[in-house]
């Protein structure tokens, strides 16, 4: 069984480690039974692409491969700054994810 992760789809996060350290990105997919993200211009690769019809000459682009989690650290959307994420009840009763350096609920 996956483990519930800190970061979610939409979240924008901050590189900690890596090649791309300090670089910002929203979160294209999450991959919880790897605990993996795939985080927009962050850890780019190169594929090579065959001939086809929507390519006809092929060639190489540059693709976003998955990010360690533990790698990643969301960013606050009111401070612009790395906070790490709580979760607690609100007052309807369901549970919020929120930064814990401002203490305001992520979306």
């Amino acid at each position: 069984m996956a483990t519930k992760l800190h970061i979610k789809k939409g979240d924008t996060v901050r590189v900690l480690s890596g090649s791309d350290r300090g670089k910002e990105g929203r979160v294209l997919q999450v991959f919880p039974k790897d605990q993996k993200a795939l985080v927009e211009g962050i850890r780019l690769v190169k594929k090579h692409i065959k001939p086809s019809q929507q390519n006809p000459n092929g060639g190489i682009i540059d693709q976003e491969a998955p990010v360690h989690i533990s790698n990643l650290m969301v960013v606050d959307p009111s401070t612009r700054k790395p906070s790490r994420v709580g979760r607690k009840m609100s007052e309807d009763g369901k549970l919020v994810r929120y930064a814990k350096k401002s203490g305001n609920i992520l979306k």
